[in-house]
């Protein structure tokens, strides 16, 4: 809104011409966000607890979780809040990628938002169905898919890491692909969020790591001198990326341990399908894999151990997500927490050595 509202007078006013810069941009619209999630926090704790939305703790988690008992859920409305109102206020609202990346971030939202309802009412831990929940993040992330994949200049091939050469084109099946992509980083986030601050450090990783790579992707000549794919508007995704980056580091004050509240499906949801789009427009598909390497290490510890007890009975892992695990031997809450983010820090160093390995 700032953008639309000051460009015009850009040609009385020479300095607003600074606008023009998406790192410019990207820079406010980090610190609203963050301004954004320190400003509200407080007064969503406080609603939080007055309205007693407290979800129960799990029956699948560590005993020492029951010590969470009573802390309220949904603080991932904090960071959808601030993310989405520094985006609207800095980035480019006539780009078809930051509306379609905030429509899907936001439909994810409300799937979240429904299930922690859910949850809170009831007073159990089981919201909507999983089936359901599903069903409706695919439809969401599929309607997504679509409005990018009827625009001409949507280019459908699959950029592969470290094989400038191979690009396979998809064709309509980047639909069905994309909307995979979206649902799956959503359910990653989402599994990797049951410790205080271990989901949102990953989150801001590669929220800062997908920044560089759109606006990396958004700039011809850069592309063109890395030899990765040029997506025309792809740049304007960074301040989107910036933005969600902060409003996760403002977060992160309320839900350091011992967390004053919890993100919830709301945020988890929203903030994985925000990391899903962004990848797929920007051409980085399967780069998130790498970035987002903590996500894909805790939702296959959920795949392998369900899949062993299925077929052999047996366990892998004292609990899963494998962070659970860690807990069960012996290691202290915090101590998980921050071997994370340390991972997560040398998978987005290595995503952005795919840059130029190539």
């Amino acid at each position: 809104m700032i953008y639309h509202l000051l460009l015009p007078l850009a040609e009385t006013y020479k300095f607003l011409n600074v606008l023009r810069y998406i790192t410019l941009r990207g820079l406010i619209a980090a610190v609203l966000a963050l301004a954004f999630s320190l400003m509200f926090g407080p007064a969503l704790i406080r609603r939080l607890r007055s309205g007693q939305f407290a979800q129960p703790v799990s029956q699948y988690a560590p005993e020492s979780h029951a010590a969470k008992t009573g802390t309220p859920t949904m603080g991932g409305l904090l960071i959808v809040f601030s993310l989405t109102m520094a985006s609207l206020l800095m980035a480019d609202l006539s780009n078809l990628y930051v509306l379609t990346t905030l429509g899907v971030t936001l439909g994810f939202g409300v799937v979240g938002f429904t299930d922690d309802y859910q949850k809170v009412t009831q007073g159990r831990n089981a919201g909507i169905s999983a089936r359901e929940k599903l069903l409706w993040q695919f439809v969401i992330a599929t309607l997504g898919m679509v409005v990018l994949w009827t625009r001409p200049e949507f280019d459908t091939h699959l950029s592969v890491p470290f094989l400038k050469e191979v690009r396979p084109d998809l064709g309509w099946l980047y639909i069905p692909f994309g909307a995979l992509v979206v649902v799956g980083a959503s359910n990653a986030v989402n599994l990797t969020d049951g410790l205080d601050g271990l989901a949102i450090g990953p989150v801001m990783t590669t929220s800062a790591t997908l920044a560089i790579l759109a606006y990396c992707a958004g700039h011809s000549r850069i592309a063109d001198y890395l030899f990765i794919t040029h997506v025309p508007g792809a740049g304007e995704l960074s301040i989107l990326c910036a933005a969600t980056a902060m409003a996760g580091l403002g977060f992160l004050w309320f839900n350091a341990h011992p967390a004053q509240m919890f993100m919830g499906d709301v945020g988890s949801l929203a903030l994985g399908a925000v990391l899903g789009v962004v990848a797929v427009i920007s051409k980085n598909e399967l780069v998130l894999v790498v970035a987002g390497g903590v996500f894909v290490i805790e939702a296959l510890s959920v795949i392998i151990q369900i899949g062993s007890i299925k077929l052999r009975g047996k366990r892998v892992f004292l609990m899963a997500p494998i962070h659970h695990h860690f807990e069960k031997a012996g290691w202290p809450e915090t101590q998980v927490v921050v071997r994370c983010w340390i991972i997560s820090l040398l998978c987005a160093l290595m995503s952005l050595a795919t840059l130029k390995l190539r």
